[in-house]
């Protein structure tokens, strides 16, 4: 997913800002729950990441909603170069049909994030 999310300013806590994606991935039709299991694993000891959710879209069989929240947005990035997520990347290609919303946030906080 491609999006640039605010700069990683400091906040008056004296923290940098979180970087957070938000994207709907569909599936080739019939193929989400083989889709699933491999972008699971693709996301194992991610350093930096601090929450990735993968959750079925209820009223599409075929999506996939992920939603990511990074230390930086240089996190994120460096991730995408990790020998884990390149191979679940190729492992997945053909069961990809594309992606059809991405979006960066900036994560504030929440059940389950610590900052």
């Amino acid at each position: 997913m491609a999006a640039t999310a605010a700069s990683a300013a400091p906040t008056p806590t004296g923290k940098a800002d979180l970087y957070g994606l938000i994207g709907k991935m569909k599936a080739v039709a019939g193929q989400r729950e083989a889709l699933i299991p491999i972008v699971l694993e693709g996301a194992e000891g991610m350093p930096g990441c601090l929450s990735y959710i993968v959750a079925r879209d209820v009223e599409d069989a075929d999506a996939i909603w992920i939603t990511e929240v990074w230390e930086s947005e240089a996190s994120h990035d460096a991730s995408l170069q990790l020998p884990s997520v390149q191979a679940a990347v190729a492992k997945a290609r053909d069961l990809v049909a594309g992606v059809e919303t991405g979006v960066a946030t900036v994560p504030v906080g929440g059940i389950g994030l610590k900052r």
